[in-house]
This record gives C-alpha cells, structure tokens and sequence, in this order.
C-alpha cells in the first residue's frame, strides 16, 4: 500500500509563522564588565524580575564601535538573571558573526519599526543606565486584580503577579507592594509601593495618603528621602512615569 508522505507529515505538526512577546536588551556600551555590573545593580532588589523569558540582543546603539563584544560573557550574565538568550539584530558584520558563534540567531530589524502593522502592542521601556530593556506588552490584555484588605506590617510584602493591586488597609513603614499592574491604596501609604514591576511603564500608583519611603515605577526609583510637597504630603495622590522621571500629583477630585 502506498503513503502518502506529506500527508502524513501534515497530520503528525504544522509548521507556522509566529510572533511571541520578547525581552530586547539594547546595549548602548560594548564593555560587557559595565553592563554586566549594571544589570546586576538594577535587579539587585528585584531577583524575580525575569521568568525565563526570551531575549533578543538590539546592537543598534553599538553597531558603530570598534571595540569587540563578549558574548559569552554577556550571555552568561543574562541566563544568570533567569532570562533566555536567543537572537540578536542591528549589530555590525563582525558583530553579528561573533553573535551568531556564540549561539544566537539573526533577527529582523524590522519588528519595531512597523507599528501600524502592531497595532495590538506597545513598546515599554525600563533604562538600566548602559542597558535598555524593551518589552512589547498587548494593550487590550485586561489585567486581574488582588485585593488586600488587612493592614501590611513591617517586613511584610505583597505581589500582585500579571495583576493590579487594591489595598484596601494601611501598608506601614517597612512594609512593600508590588504589582505589575497599577497599584491602589485606599489608605495611608507609608511603605514602599512598586507598580509595573515587570517593565509596564504605563502602570501608576494611587493612593489616599502619599507618605511613601520609596516608590517604583517599571524600574524608575524615587526613595523619598526629603519632605514631599505640601499638596501632595499626606493627601490623596499619584505616581506616573513621564518620559524617565517619576512624577508625584495630587488627585484633585479626591480632596
């Protein structure tokens, strides 16, 4: 009896074009020691940041340089932080050979380039000094939501994982709350309060009592070390990133 060999390959897999969400780690230095370093400095508070997630390595910035990259190195660093190396684009011709020996494999460098052909995903970024981290996040994902509704001491912490975050009692100081969606307390906020933990730079923190010792937005660090002003001390208020800077407001229709 004959077989029919395509189609019983058909029946067995398809084979697909796909496109996945990706971790683009844009070097803007080849001196992999300092990236490296900065890298580790930057998730130093945060170990969990990173969920085997898929990297690709933007040379764009660097493509000019004469000095040479150590890819080994730099993708020893990156595994280490629980991230998956896979592809590369932008580099030089050098560049990307040597890319290519260490295990990666060219990319397109057209992905972010086309957003009208994207229009379901946003580009979010988190600067790490000498490294740019890109994360492409689905804009009408509707995010679950946590709710706490008993006071958080000193020394206690609350994830919100892929979630917004409600407390709905006071966070002490010395307590934290972290989200990767928004975070809302509807109480005093004397501890610290990170929103959009996993990079989403659009993520915002409310509460009806701003006394923080440190908030965090998508990375963006503002440790609360002098008086905050007058309209915003003590009163309902929010956090949002504008470009890189952390900015503090009040909420005007909550006073």
């Amino acid at each position: 009896m004959a077989v029919d060999s395509k189609s019983a390959a058909r029946a067995s897999f398809d084979l697909k074009s796909a496109e996945l969400p990706v971790l683009a780690v844009a070097l803007r230095s080849t001196d992999v020691a300092t990236v490296v370093a900065d890298l580790a400095r930057r998730l130093a508070d945060d170990p969990d940041f990173f969920d085997n997630d898929p990297v690709l390595i933007d040379l764009h910035h660097v493509q000019d340089s004469p000095e040479a990259i150590d890819f080994p190195c730099l993708l020893a660093a990156l595994r280490s932080h629980r991230t998956r190396p896979v592809a590369v684009r932008g580099g030089s011709p050098a560049q990307m050979n040597a890319a290519h020996e260490a295990g990666l494999v060219p990319a397109p460098d057209a992905t972010l380039a086309r957003p009208k052909e994207r229009k379901a995903e946003r580009e979010v970024e988190v600067v790490v000094q000498e490294v740019e981290i890109i994360r492409e996040v689905p804009v009408d994902v509707v995010r679950p939501t946590m709710v706490v509704d008993k006071p958080l001491r000193s020394g206690q912490q609350v994830y919100a994982k892929g979630a917004d975050l409600v407390v709905l009692a006071m966070v002490s100081f010395g307590a934290e709350v972290i989200a990767d969606g928004n975070v809302h307390i509807y109480a005093p906020l004397r501890g610290r309060a990170v929103a959009g933990a996993r990079g989403d730079t659009a993520a915002r923190i409310f509460t009806t009592c701003m006394q923080p010792q440190l908030l965090s937005i998508a990375g963006n660090y503002r440790a609360l070390e002098a008086d905050l002003p007058a309209d915003v001390a003590g009163k309902p208020a929010q956090a949002r990133l504008e470009g890189d800077r952390l900015i503090i407001e009040p909420l005007a229709s909550l006073t």
